[in-house]
């Protein structure tokens, strides 16, 4: 039998439950706050905004579709159809890839780049209204590691 981690004895599997859904409510609120500033602010998605700062940090501001996808964490599917109302609406445009007939580029377009150079403030701002300002020091110094803990997918499972 394990020993109980939580005080006030919440036994391991349900403290484990907690902290989970917890993390995932912070999420889904961080992430409803910032696409409304983007929205209000911009007319614009938070997944289109991040498709846009991960196309503008790319080297010719381009990725494969397939990386587009993993940075966005999107499905293939979902990025489809994404880029497709993003084309549309003249931020991104398809490019096929010399090396290999089946795969596509996602390019920024000029009108792309100057969007994302618009939203960008409201997206910092944003950041930092709605997570940085509610940590103080040690709790950032705590959150790094553990958030790199947990993005860290080569790290062997306990």
């Amino acid at each position: 039998m394990t020993s109980d981690p939580v005080p006030g004895g919440i036994g391991s599997a349900a403290a484990e439950l907690i902290v989970w859904r917890t993390m995932l409510r912070a999420q889904a609120q961080l992430s409803r706050r910032l696409q409304a500033d983007l929205l209000a602010g911009h007319d614009l998605a938070l997944g289109a905004y991040e498709v846009l700062m991960h196309l503008g940090e790319a080297p010719h501001g381009r990725l494969r579709m397939n990386d587009l996808a993993d940075r966005v964490l999107l499905s293939r599917s979902g990025l489809t159809r994404l880029v497709d109302r993003m084309q549309r609406d003249g931020l991104v445009a398809r490019q096929s890839c010399a090396s290999d007939a089946r795969g596509l580029f996602a390019a920024l377009t000029p009108e792309g780049r100057a969007r994302l150079a618009e939203a960008t403030p409201t997206y910092r701002q944003g950041v930092r209204d709605h997570i940085m300002s509610r940590l103080d020091e040690p709790d950032l110094r705590a959150l790094g590691p553990i958030l790199d803990k947990l993005a860290d997918e080569g790290a062997p499972a306990r």
